[in-house]
């Protein structure tokens, strides 16, 4: 996309203009960000987020979701209800706040985060305050929900006056209380997890037990290695799975069953790093952290089995696997997944070896589960063997780049003539694709040697239902059962855009768009795909908020319509002209297409040449340059263009959803690729639109994005004049297993390519000029350990470079305190000001 109205001739120019935040005092750079908030906030829209639904008899369908009150900045539960399809609600659906403001007993003491909960919320990249998550119980109309350490429960009815006042869970523990859970088929069973166990509560007889005794409690975390129902680091911090335990969806003969995953960290190297809450009294925090090539966490799944009655909890009893799951499949390395099948005869799991390029899907039945013998020690395994029950590989991925796990599994319920059906993706044809699979249950894969999968893979079906030079997003998809229709997002018509597809069991491979172009969309949809909340923007638009009603006039795909019922959040008319980026498209030597976004000075001038910051990030797994609004998440961007920047972003190749070969650009490699192509779509922007002064660029990121911007300053200083690196990596084998051995392999299998790609290898070519360099870092980053910076500091002082260093105490990977953050972004454009 291009817009001449502010550019100069064709011609060469030597005219340049200078910043307004130039020759400016620190307090008035500080007021000038506090407008720039206050301006974006005006029209950055609260859109609905955690969306859930609940039907009632008369058709009613209540929608649930987060979102703020009115100028406040704390989330919390509204709905909103949607009429049977006998009337038809149109215009502005009013949100109504589900539960009273006041609920807690102690506001003022309570509202405060726990350590676990920020620390969740860090793994979760969520920056929200107030109700985070929430679990809701359809049938029941039970809601349970954590906050500030607690747990708190209230009951949803189909007609009610007002506000519902939440109550506190009785619980049985003093920790902080994370992760609850629903018994599908009895709600007055919630499981959650505290100190490292997990934890039943019983609403009908108020009662509260522990129900597992992995962790002692100890002080040392060194000497308490294990825990129940919570994942590891590598897992929530590199796979999002957060979750740690699964209640089967049925009870069986009056039997409760909960899966669940005990962890055992006694070779994770424990680090120790300053408190961020009580840094005058010297405390210290303890976390621990596998390195490259150090060894992981350990695995297993257990299950407890409860028997209830309608008054108290009768008994329990705790089942382990007959064959751990590093004994049936020595490869894997990894519990990625798990859960159960719909019929809850089955325990599915997800298992990835260390290297990242083999998953396979596996089927445990619950036959596998039983009491743990009195001795531990097994003599007879020749005899076990042949009595074994039944574990069954049913589906197997392999790449020779990597394998981005998601969650994209759909299994289908019973089991035919011993075979199972299920949805799940890959991207074997190297975009990310959903097959229909179906699988023999008649060839048991025996405890111990794993050698006969192949045979047994040859005995699967499978279906591509699309296809194509496009990626289906991993943000859910949803099966129509009725019609035999899949609902999925996908960057079909544009890697800019996702959008809404559908495509028919019954006709595979005939995708049919439901969503319109020139918006991106994120999707939501009831269980049975009745209804559809759709938030959706562009770059020039804001974020609104549609709902619509799903009808068929037949099972085809060309049979799905969608009827608009009404606005959760409406198009916003801004009373000012918006101020958004345009986005740009190149063909680089290479011949891949690279997009980019770049934010044209505020006021700019044709002819006039302005100073450029280049906003990296360039790592795996994050696409930056999308048609959607950017809002309070691109402050910064927005801020420096304010200020008489032009601010550039380009996804290079290496970046998210435009396929395995373009991410796998920088396999084994990172740092030492991505900038070639930055620079070169830099070099022909400066050459298309003519504001970019290419003799004052500054490149600035955070985390992999501030790894790049000491790579930049480093290898290129010609290009780049100064450099802003925010929590930077600086050396791979000081970052955690699962992300850097995904991309770069083990340390001793790519000795050279850790070594070319670590920054201090690189401090002899840091400029020698002061002013050029500032680094900025929490001190009690528990992601990109402050270690990264003090090795980077030391040889700077070692050779004699010079640096500036912007230290936040209490700061872990994100800027999270407001004070923090305005202080960082002064600090930037003070920097900027007096340097570019």
């Amino acid at each position: 996309m291009e817009d001449g109205s502010e550019e100069g001739s064709n011609g060469p120019t030597s005219t340049t203009g200078a910043a307004a935040s130039h020759g400016r005092s620190w307090s008035e750079l500080k007021a000038t960000l506090c407008e720039i908030r206050r301006q974006l906030s005006a029209i950055s829209a609260v859109v609905p987020s955690a969306v859930t639904f609940r039907t009632f008899p008369d058709g009613t369908t209540r929608i649930f979701f987060l979102g703020t009150l009115a100028n406040g900045w704390e989330t919390t539960l509204h709905y909103a209800d949607i009429p049977s399809e006998d009337t038809r609600a149109m215009g502005k659906l009013h949100w109504q706040q589900l539960l009273e403001f006041n609920f807690q007993s102690n506001p003022t003491a309570t509202s405060r985060s726990s350590r676990e909960e920020l620390l969740l919320l860090e793994r979760k990249r969520l920056t929200t305050w107030g109700i985070t998550s929430y679990e809701l119980h359809p049938p029941s109309g039970k809601i349970v929900f954590p906050a500030a350490g607690a747990l708190y429960q209230c009951n949803d009815s189909p007609h009610r006056n007002g506000p519902l006042f939440p109550s506190e869970l009785r619980t049985g523990t003093v920790g902080a209380k994370l992760t609850p859970q629903i018994c599908p088929s009895n709600p007055d069973l919630i499981a959650y997890v505290s100190n490292c166990d997990i934890w039943l509560s019983h609403e009908a007889s108020g009662t509260s037990e522990r129900l597992t005794y992995s962790h002692r409690g100890s002080r040392n975390l060194a000497d308490d290695p294990l825990s129940s129902g919570t994942p590891s680091y590598v897992i929530q911090e590199e796979f999002s799975r957060y979750q740690g335990f699964w209640w089967q969806p049925q009870s069986k003969n009056g039997v409760y069953r909960l899966l669940y995953e005990e962890v055992d960290d006694s070779e994770v190297k424990v680090f120790t790093f300053p408190s961020s809450t009580s840094l005058l009294n010297s405390d210290v925090e303890q976390y621990r952290f596998p390195r490259a090539g150090s060894p992981n966490s350990k695995s297993n799944l257990k299950m407890m089995e409860l028997y209830v009655n309608e008054n108290e909890v009768l008994r329990t009893r705790a089942l382990e696997i007959l064959h751990p799951l590093s004994h049936m499949f020595p490869w894997m390395e990894y519990v990625v997944r798990a859960g159960w099948t719909p019929d809850s005869d089955h325990v599915w799991v997800q298992l990835l070896d260390r290297k990242q390029q083999r998953l396979e899907l596996v089927l445990i039945s619950l036959e596998n589960f039983v009491e743990p013998p009195p001795n531990v020690f097994r003599f007879n395994d020749k005899q076990e063997e042949t009595l074994s029950p039944p574990v069954y590989v049913i589906g197997k991925q392999t790449s020779d780049v990597w394998i981005n796990v998601t969650d994209l599994l759909h299994i289908f319920p019973g089991a035919d003539s011993g075979k199972i059906s299920y949805i799940w993706s890959t991207e074997e044809t190297g975009f990310r694709h959903l097959q229909l699979v179906t699988a023999q249950l008649s060839f048991p894969h025996s405890n111990g040697v794993h050698e006969n999968t192949d045979v047994r893979w040859k005995q699967v079906s499978s279906v591509p239902l699309t296809s194509g030079d496009w990626p289906v997003v991993d943000e859910g998809f949803w099966f129509d059962s009725v019609h035999s229709l899949v609902y999925f997002i996908g960057l079909k018509d544009s890697p800019l855009e996702r959008h809404l597809y559908v495509v028919s069991l019954e006709a595979p491979e005939q995708i049919r768009l439901l969503t319109h172009t020139g918006s991106s969309y994120t999707v939501n949809i009831n269980p049975e795909c009745t209804i559809a909340v759709a938030t959706y923007s562009s770059v020039s638009h804001p974020p609104a908020c549609l709902v619509f009603r799903i009808g068929h006039t037949d099972s085809t795909v060309e049979g799905v319509t969608l009827t608009p019922i009404g606005h959760l959040v409406e198009p916003q008319v801004p009373e000012q002209p918006l101020r958004f980026p345009e986005l740009y498209s190149h063909e680089i030597s290479s011949g891949d297409v690279l997009y980019a976004m770049v934010f044209r000075p505020y006021g700019a001038v044709p002819g006039i040449k302005y100073p450029t910051v280049l906003n990296v990030y360039g790592g795996p797994e994050v696409q930056i340059v999308t048609n959607t609004f950017k809002d309070m998440r691109y402050l910064r961007m927005h801020m420096l263009a304010s200020q008489g920047y032009c601010v550039v972003s380009i996804d290079s190749r290496g970046s998210y959803n435009r396929g395995v070969q373009f991410e796998s650009h920088i396999k084994h490699r990172m740092g030492t690729v991505e900038l070639d192509d930055q620079i070169e779509m830099l070099v022909w922007l400066s050459n298309e639109i003519e504001l970019i002064d290419m003799s004052r660029v500054a490149i600035f990121g955070w985390s992999y994005g501030g790894y790049l911007s000491l790579m930049g300053i480093a290898q290129y200083p010609d290009v780049f004049k100064v450099a802003v690196a925010g929590a930077p990596v600086t050396s791979w084998s000081l970052y955690d297993t699962g992300y850097t051995e995904r991309y770069m392999d083990l340390p001793s299998s790519n000795p050279q390519g850790y070594k070319t790609g670590s920054i201090l290898n690189y401090v002899n070519q840091f400029p020698n000029e002061e002013g050029r360099l500032l680094i900025v870092h929490g001190l009690v980053d528990d992601n990109v350990h402050f270690t990264h910076t003090s090795s980077l500091i030391a040889q700077l002082v070692r050779k004699g470079k010079p640096y500036q260093l912007q230290v936040y105490p209490c700061e872990r990977h994100s800027l999270r305190s407001l004070d923090a953050s305005k202080h960082y972004e002064t600090t930037l454009l003070n920097f900027l000001a007096n340097h570019l």
